[in-house]
């Protein structure tokens, strides 16, 4: 029964993604068109301060999405412009990806209020983390 359980997680998983998947060690990131490759690389090096946090770890693919919506929505309204999400490097996720890695990576391209993310430096939290920056509230 939990092999049962654990294939259709798995499947609905995949159904969620498209395209490849990223590994624990791969590193994260993304830019909008209008935002410059420096800006990218200054968020790779940890040069945005992360105004607020959230922790995924323990939470399962519906409880993530949830949670990391609602932060999201919660820190433009507050007009926070960079965030830190941390969501493990999957050491304990399904054997073929890191479940909320591809998750978070998923998401966040999706947001139209996401300008740009990068896997956060190690004193951050390494590749078990992203630092994101959020287009300011009009």
């Amino acid at each position: 029964m939990a092999e049962r359980d654990d294939a259709q997680a798995r499947s609905e998983f995949r159904q969620l993604l498209d395209g490849p998947l990223l590994q624990g060690g791969d590193t994260m990131q993304y830019r909008r068109d209008e935002i410059s490759p420096r800006v990218l690389r200054r968020l790779g090096r940890g040069e945005y301060a992360a105004q607020e946090e959230l922790d995924l770890h323990h939470s399962d693919a519906q409880q993530a999405t949830t949670l990391l919506r609602m932060f999201l929505r919660d820190a433009v309204d507050a007009g926070i412009g960079c965030v830190r999400i941390i969501h493990g490097k999957g050491l304990n996720s399904s054997p073929d990806a890191p479940i909320l890695k591809n998750l978070v990576d998923r998401l966040l391209r999706q947001r139209a209020d996401v300008q740009a993310f990068h896997s956060a430096p190690g004193g951050q939290g390494g590749r078990g983390a992203v630092l994101v920056l959020l287009r300011p509230r009009r």
